[in-house]
């Protein structure tokens, strides 16, 4: 195990720098986020536009019948999908259609319940998802799923209570922690500042602050680490990017405006956080 994470900054950003975006959207990849429910309607779309905010594509979003009409209003700019009534039934038509072209799949920010999540991950493995993101009610069902039935390229987006639940175990140290999570689930790991891939490498970004402590946050990070993804980085360095992206803009957030900002306030500022960590021009 690495004892000593990489420091994440501009000048390592500037030097991975970000995928040719080419000249249309179709360039930038294609998201779709798995997740909603009439407790939590909001989480799906934080996540979506925080994907659009740092450059992907393309946004579909899947959530419940109940909501897709409010969704559709709220995000204009993403496609919505409805789930089916019942998690067991397979995803079909449409749905499968855009899981199966997607860049990357986010799974879980808003659901609220576990038996109908790990039911809806499995369908959309099995509808052929190729990149997942997991997030929220997704990452407390992992541990009950086999890791062979999960696509190769995996991404983990806990907090630090979930981590807790992934490891099974009080947490002991941030980095020792991740790096554990990352190898026992074979996946890219990113809590609380550190990112982890399963070989051992280790990243630490000293940015962000208490106003990062608010409702919708970790649902913003699920969904630009999702958005680079889609953008065609390796998912090791598209969950770097999107935790600085998260964090820093917090970090600015904090310094204009003060602690009570909110998760909608994140979003927005996303993109001209990434556009100056490339031109250093914080």
């Amino acid at each position: 195990m690495s004892s000593r994470p990489e420091p994440v900054g501009p000048e390592l950003l500037r030097g991975w720098g970000l995928p040719d975006p080419g000249d249309s959207k179709k360039a930038r990849g294609d998201v779709v986020i798995v997740g909603g429910s009439r407790s939590a309607p909001g989480a799906a779309l934080l996540a979506g536009e925080a994907a659009l905010r740092v450059g992907a594509g393309r946004v579909a979003l899947a959530v419940p019948a109940s909501i897709d009409a409010q969704v559709g209003v709220a995000l204009p700019e993403s496609g919505v999908v409805a789930l089916p009534d019942d998690a067991d039934d397979p995803f079909e038509g449409d749905l499968r259609d855009h899981v199966a072209r997607a860049d990357v799949v986010l799974v879980g920010p808003g659901f609220d319940d576990p038996a109908e999540t790990r039911a809806t991950l499995l369908a959309a493995v099995a509808a052929g998802a190729r990149r997942l993101v997991l997030d929220a009610f997704a990452l407390g069902v992992l541990p009950e799923v086999e890791r062979n039935l999960l696509p190769r390229e995996l991404v983990l987006s806990p907090n630090k209570d979930e981590l807790g639940i992934l490891l099974d175990r009080d947490l002991r140290d941030e980095a020792t922690d991740v790096v554990e999570a990352a190898r026992r689930f074979d996946a890219v790991v990113g809590c609380y500042g550190m990112v982890a891939h399963p070989d051992g490498r280790l990243w630490h970004i000293d940015e962000g602050g208490a106003g990062l402590g608010t409702s919708g946050s970790g649902d913003v990070l699920a969904g630009a680490i999702a958005g680079f993804v889609a953008r065609g980085m390796p998912i090791e360095r598209a969950a770097v990017w999107g935790g600085w992206a998260h964090a820093r803009a917090g970090s600015r957030l904090e310094e204009r405006v003060g602690l009570g900002f909110l998760a909608r306030d994140l979003t927005a500022e996303l993109t001209p956080t990434v556009r100056d960590t490339l031109e250093q021009a914080d």
